[in-house]
């Protein structure tokens, strides 16, 4: 296949040259591969395989995140199988331990206001100086 009709498949797969120029903006890469699944967040996984090795399985972050996606926004479920610890994806892996005690993944908040802080119950060294009134 010619990269001509390659490149106009890709746009077609991504829904025309609109929403094509919006993945670019976003994700900075215009890739065209088969969907294997989508995680309760809203991203999606690809594969293809006619890329090499490290480079034919991403996944395309939920729209509802805009631009400010990271990467532990990825499940753990998925995060095996974008990183080759696994062949098979998580709705297929029987092996996948699925407990009530276990909690359900969240994104690290970090640099947001709903960041861990850990308070102290020690009294500090340094006291600030309060200027009399």
């Amino acid at each position: 296949m010619n990269k001509v009709a390659a490149l106009f498949r890709t746009i077609r797969d991504h829904g025309g040259i609109w929403n094509s120029l919006k993945t670019i903006y976003r994700v900075d890469d215009l890739k065209s591969g088969t969907l294997i699944g989508e995680d309760k967040y809203g991203n999606r996984y690809y594969e293809d395989n006619n890329f090499f090795m490290g480079r034919n399985r991403w996944v395309i972050y939920a729209d509802r995140v805009g631009l400010n996606y990271d990467a532990s926004q990825v499940s753990p479920e998925w995060f095996g199988w974008l990183h080759y610890k696994t062949d098979l994806p998580p709705f297929k892996d029987p092996s996948r331990p699925k407990h009530k005690w276990m909690k359900d993944h969240q994104q690290n908040m970090s640099g947001t206001n709903q960041a861990y802080m850990p308070y102290s119950t020690t009294k500090p060294k340094i006291e600030p100086w309060h200027p009399p009134q």
